[in-house]
C-alpha cells in the first residue's frame, strides 16, 4: 500500500518587487527580463494551486525607499492582488511586520523566496524563516541582484556570482535550492 502525504501548505513570498529599486543608482534593466519571467511563471503557477501571494515591501530613509516616496508599490509588470501585504523597515521580512503571525494563521509550513535583492532581503529573511520553523524554498531565478565592488580589494563580482554564493551559504542550511518549475510540481 502506497501512503500519499499532502504537501505542506506553502505561501509565496514576493520581497521588494516595487518601484524604488528603479531609481537607485546600480539599477540595470538588463538582468530583469529572466528574472520577470521567472517570477511571473512562479507567481502564476502559485495562484493556479491556491497558494497564497504575500508582497512584501521595503520602507525605510534612503529616498526612494521612504514612505512619502510614492515608489512603495509593486513594480507595474507585477499582476493581481496579494493574499497579504506587509511592509518593512529590516532586511527580513519577519521582524516587526506581523508576518510570521499571518502564515501560522494561515497554517503555512513552507516558505517560497522571491523578489529583489538576492544576497539581501531574500536571503535574510530565508534564514530567518528557516530559524522560525519553516520549511523553505529558495528560487533563485526568481530573486534580483545587481553586480557588486568589494570596497576592500576593488573587485567587482557580477550578479551569479553572488547569486551562486547565496545559494552556496543557503543549500541545505536554511532552505532547499529550486528552479521555477521544481518548486512548483511539489505544491
Amino acid at each position: 500500500m502506497t501512503r500519499h502525504t499532502k504537501p505542506p501548505k506553502s505561501a509565496l513570498l514576493i520581497i521588494d518587487v516595487q518601484q524604488s529599486f528603479m531609481r537607485m543608482p546600480y539599477w540595470s534593466s538588463g538582468l530583469l527580463a529572466p528574472f520577470q519571467q521567472a517570477l511571473l511563471k512562479l507567481e502564476a503557477g502559485c495562484r493556479a494551486a491556491n497558494v497564497p501571494v504575500v508582497q512584501i515591501f521595503h520602507i525605510d530613509d534612503d529616498a526612494p525607499f521612504r514612505a512619502d516616496s510614492g515608489l512603495i508599490r509593486a513594480m507595474d509588470w507585477l499582476p493581481g492582488e496579494p493574499a497579504a501585504r506587509f511592509d518593512k523597515h529590516v532586511h527580513n521580512a519577519f521582524t516587526d511586520t506581523g508576518l510570521d503571525n499571518w502564515l501560522r494563521r494561515q497554517g503555512v509550513q513552507r516558505l517560497i523566496i522571491s523578489g529583489i535583492r538576492t544576497e539581501q532581503c531574500c536571503e535574510t529573511t530565508a534564514r530567518v524563516g528557516s530559524d522560525l520553523g519553516y520549511a523553505v524554498d529558495f528560487v533563485s531565478e526568481a530573486t534580483l541582484t545587481f553586480p557588486m565592488k568589494h570596497k576592500g580589494t576593488g573587485q567587482t563580482f557580477s550578479a551569479q556570482d553572488i547569486t551562486t554564493r547565496t545559494e552556496l551559504v543557503l543549500a541545505d542550511r536554511f532552505a532547499r535550492i529550486v528552479n521555477v518549475d521544481t518548486c512548483l510540481s511539489s505544491l
